[in-house]
């Protein structure tokens, strides 16, 4: 794989991380909120699915950041067909931590570990420098 492929690729799977990582905690935030539709357990399903529907298009807070988590799968599926599966896996899975930990940090979450997460999150940055050097 040229060089230049190998940093595009690089490039889209950073990108795909940082929708993929802090949409996460926005979606899991959204879905705490207690002022979503009650859905009546004994009623139709389609019923049910049609409130749940119209709530996720209603709320943007819930809303924006799936789209933009699904954007990020579409750009991920465009990119995997061009990619080398041993760059493509570990570069989107392991930064998309790292931006979920970063969101979450930004958000207010709780981080726990402390310098244990932190010296993770570099040794995780470390080893997809490595993979993507490895690559060229």
């Amino acid at each position: 794989m040229p060089l230049n492929d190998i940093i595009e690729c690089t490039i889209s799977f950073i990108v795909v991380s940082l929708f993929w990582g802090c949409t996460n905690p926005l979606i899991k935030k959204a879905n705490d909120n207690p002022h979503q539709a009650k859905l009546d357990k004994g009623s139709n399903r389609l019923f049910n699915f049609y409130l749940d529907f119209k709530n996720l298009v209603t709320n943007w807070k819930r809303f924006y950041p799936i789209l933009i988590n699904q954007i990020g799968s579409l750009i991920y599926y465009v990119t995997l067909s061009k990619a080398d599966l041993s760059l493509a896996i570990p570069v989107a899975n392991s930064l998309t931590f790292v931006f979920t930990a970063l969101t979450g940090y930004y958000l207010g979450e709780k981080l726990n570990g402390g310098i244990r997460l932190w010296l993770g999150t570099s040794l995780i940055l470390c080893g997809v420098t490595l993979c993507v050097i490895s690559k060229t």
